[in-house]
């Protein structure tokens, strides 16, 4: 019996075919076992449950004696301020909020400080205007 030319069903068209869906068959199988292994697993039993909350502004912990809002507040001063400020006296601070384009807030806060004070620090600043610092350990 005799076949015409390109109608063999094992003929290198077919093969070449053939070889084509079967490497999108191992491919797809692949990416499934890949998803597979990067899914992210529920913490076991021994495992910490996470207290921190997505409502929150600030990410971290809050220091002991401090609320977010004091943290926060303390961590936006010192954003604007810098640390090549100190020692800075009241003026200072409130030109240098000025300069850095503070908020309103933080520039009606630092007038609150006292007028003929040195600041050394962000924590003096929060300390003299009234905010919550730390407990410190000693």
């Amino acid at each position: 019996m005799v076949m015409e030319h390109g109608t063999d069903k094992t003929g290198p068209a077919r093969d070449d075919m053939m070889k084509k869906q079967l490497r999108g068959q191992l491919a797809a199988e692949r990416s499934l076992r890949t998803d597979e292994e990067h899914e992210l697993q529920p913490p076991g039993e021994d495992q910490p449950v996470p207290a921190w909350s997505p409502a929150s502004d600030y990410r971290g912990g809050t220091p002991s004696g401090m609320t977010e809002q004091d943290v926060g507040l303390r961590s936006e001063l010192a954003q604007h301020l810098g640390r090549s400020l100190y020692p800075a006296d009241k003026n200072t601070v409130i030109e240098t909020l000025r300069r850095n384009q503070a908020p309103d807030r933080l520039v009606e806060l630092a007038q609150r400080l006292p007028a003929h004070d040195r600041y050394v620090n962000v924590q003096a600043i929060a300390e003299a205007i009234g905010l919550h610092t730390e407990h410190v350990r000693r």
